[in-house]
């Protein structure tokens, strides 16, 4: 059995009307529930929006942070790439990046000294002709 929740919002002046099965929670917190569920959506569709994120591949918890996480770390590469006007693609400045992440030499200076194919063969295997 379901029950029918009308909740009148005074700040838009609108009515919403509910239908829950949670029958031991009072009708506001019911309103509130789905008000705060709203929310999450609408985030989540701004960060389909924004972060270029076109499905999440887990639905677990971890498996939606760490496709948030890598989509705010390639936004803030972005951002980098476009403040700093770095005549770059976005994969050379992730690779560049990815090998200076301990390095502690400016950014402006670290994207003038690197060339990408410099980049490349600074990709030394740690155990020399594992690879060859």
């Amino acid at each position: 059995s379901f029950r029918v929740i009308r909740f009148y919002d005074k700040e838009d002046d609108r009515e919403f009307t509910f239908l829950t099965n949670a029958k031991h929670i009072s009708a506001l917190d019911i309103a509130n529930l789905y008000k705060k569920r709203w929310f999450v959506e609408l985030f989540f569709k701004w960060l389909k929006q924004h972060l270029k994120i076109k499905r999440f591949w887990g639905t677990t918890e971890n498996a939606v942070r760490i496709q948030i996480s890598v989509a705010i770390t390639y936004c803030l590469v972005a951002i980098v790439q476009y403040d700093m006007q770095l005549n770059r693609s976005t994969y050379e400045v992730l690779q560049i990046l990815s090998i200076s992440l301990t390095d502690k030499t400016p950014l402006q200076e670290l994207f003038n000294k690197t060339n990408f194919n410099d980049v490349k063969e600074q990709f030394n295997p740690l155990i020399p002709g594992l690879f060859d």
